[in-house]
């Protein structure tokens, strides 16, 4: 059988763009992604890289910082390689034309965000995921090796589950050639073959009514694994930003932050400080920490919003080093040089994903992960601020030295692999349904699966996300495909997969704050959240 591509990459992101890159060097590469190459999550990220370069800081300090955030799940093995690299990559991304912000000495001009107890975030001020994006979209558009299609959708992925019997894919070692795809503009399905499949889709914050992330974020990678029959963990974990603009049209922009670090204050309305009143860092608290706090202060005080205040700082320098977030409020009428600014938390990053090992590798062969749709161990139970970038890229780097080699040791003779077969199925114009059912969806996962959880919570969400799911399921069944139809089955998946690894998790522990069970378990829950198709 002809593979469409040796490489497929599912994704625009950091992940997905720098493995494309590695991977050209050694044969075809196809990335797909659902709308233009440069919308993703690494586009918004503020803050910037964590990585060891000031003399006084060392590799142990900072595997020691994300041990303490990760509140006793970090693997140690993929702390040690992803921060071990952290320079290297980083490096590569000045070549491939970053420009860092510097210092007049001309070396990195470093900051400091919650958790890190040295200076250590690289960063192009405050639009760092927008600046890297821009420098890997165009390294990729200028490689002859690699296709781009714009505004394709991955369907699912192939694997034994589109050849054989049900109960025949179950007894068999599952691999992964390729997916199918739709086509958005074309209104067609794809089979794209592929020796090796990288997934680099990012996260799933959409399935929140409140999140920091783009409306692709819908979880689309881990949703197509776990169907595949990939293994899932810690999606229990799902970090909440402390900080996003309050503003009824302001749709969660992300307060970086970068801006605490630089020496912003959590204030009430009335001026009132209150973060060193749960943590001795005080604002520098890790996230999970300063989400639950500001959490607790709204409930407390039945206030919309608290405040972040930066007011003491010179102006001059306040728009110097955060000028993206100096006009984007200032937009909305709000002077960050002479006002706080309103912030609540918004559901940001996920945790948890595909498992994967040290090298990308999945439990499906041929299916690699990296960034935040794999789970590879170095967050544990909550991400330290700025380590996502890099586990994104050193995991793209690991996954492209895999998927190499696998390609290289493997003889490829996969059996007959069908085309997409959509015959009895119909254009719907029920599609208020699909609006409907996200919405539900929403709100659902942001008043019962939250910052704080409880057993009656999270059970009535998973008697209802059942039911949501089995309707939208039937839905997809009868009807011809479109991209809002196949985000609304993902999202009801990862929903599911959320809801059902915090009913597991019977503690409390990093993001996972459960009011039945306020402490931390290790005797009993000190291991990964694991979850498979079989046991759903």
């Amino acid at each position: 059988m002809n593979f469409d591509t040796d490489f497929l990459i599912i994704g625009s992101g950091i992940a997905g763009l720098s493995s494309a890159l590695k991977l050209a060097k050694y044969g075809t590469v196809t990335i797909i992604t659902k709308r233009n190459l440069p919308d993703s999550n690494t586009a918004h990220a503020q803050g910037g890289v964590a990585a060891v370069f000031d003399p006084k800081d060392s590799f142990e300090q900072h595997i020691q910082d994300t041990f303490l955030a990760g509140a006793g799940l970090c693997h140690p093995d993929s702390t040690r390689l992803v921060i071990e690299q952290a320079p290297e990559r980083i490096l590569e991304l000045l070549d491939l034309g970053v420009r860092f912000t510097e210092t007049s000495s001309g070396k990195f001009d470093l900051g400091r965000e919650g958790g890190h107890h040295f200076n250590r975030i690289v960063h192009v001020k405050d639009h760092t995921g927008y600046d890297i994006e821009q420098a890997l979209v165009k390294a990729a558009k200028e490689v002859s090796n690699i296709t781009i299609l714009e505004n394709h959708a991955a369907i699912d992925l192939i694997t034994e589950h589109h050849i054989f019997s049900l109960d025949r894919a179950k007894d068999s070692h599952l691999h992964c050639w390729g997916a199918y795809v739709l086509d958005s503009k074309q209104k067609t399905v794809k089979r794209i073959l592929s020796k090796a499949t990288i997934l680099g889709s990012g996260g799933c914050g959409q399935v929140y009514l409140h999140t920091t992330n783009p409306a692709i974020a819908t979880g689309d990678g881990v949703a197509m694994a776990f169907r595949a029959g990939a293994q899932i963990g810690n999606m229990e974990f799902m970090q909440f930003h402390p900080t996003t603009l309050y503003h009824p049209e302001a749709e969660s922009f992300l307060i970086s932050e970068a801006i605490r670090g630089y020496g912003a204050r959590l204030v009430t309305k009335s001026g009132e400080s209150f973060m060193k009143n749960y943590h001795p860092m005080g604002d520098l608290a890790p996230r999970d920490i300063v989400a639950r706090a500001i959490d607790k202060e709204l409930k407390r005080r039945g206030e919309p919003c608290v405040y972040l205040d930066v007011t003491h700082k010179a102006a001059s320098d306040i728009i110097d080093r955060f000028p993206h977030i100096y006009e984007i409020c200032k937009n909305y009428k709000i002077d960050i040089t002479k006002e706080p600014i309103p912030v609540v938390p918004a559901a940001h990053y996920s945790c948890g994903g595909v498992v994967t090992d040290l090298n990308g590798q999945t439990s499906i062969d041929g299916l690699y992960a990296c960034g935040e749709v794999a789970c590879t161990g170095i967050h544990g139970a909550n991400r330290l601020a700025s380590n996502s970038l890099l586990e994104a890229l050193v995991f793209a780097h690991q996954a492209s030295l895999a998927a190499q080699q696998f390609i290289s040791d493997n003889e490829f003779s996969p059996p007959p692999i069908p085309h997409w077969d959509d015959s009895g199925t119909f254009n719907s114009e029920e599609w208020i349904l699909i609006s409907h059912d996200k919405l539900e969806i929403k709100n659902l996962m942001w008043d019962y699966v939250g910052i704080v959880r409880s057993n009656h919570r999270l059970e009535r969400a998973l008697s209802r996300i059942r039911l949501i799911r089995q309707e939208v399921e039937n839905f997809y069944r009868r009807t011809k495909i479109t991209e809002a139809l196949l985000e609304l089955r993902n999202l009801t998946t990862v929903a599911q997969l959320i809801i059902k690894s915090a009913l597991l998790r019977k503690e409390s522990r990093g993001l996972h704050s459960m009011m039945d069970y306020p402490k931390t378990d290790d005797e009993n829950y000190k291991h990964d959240t694991i979850i498979q198709q079989h046991e759903f």
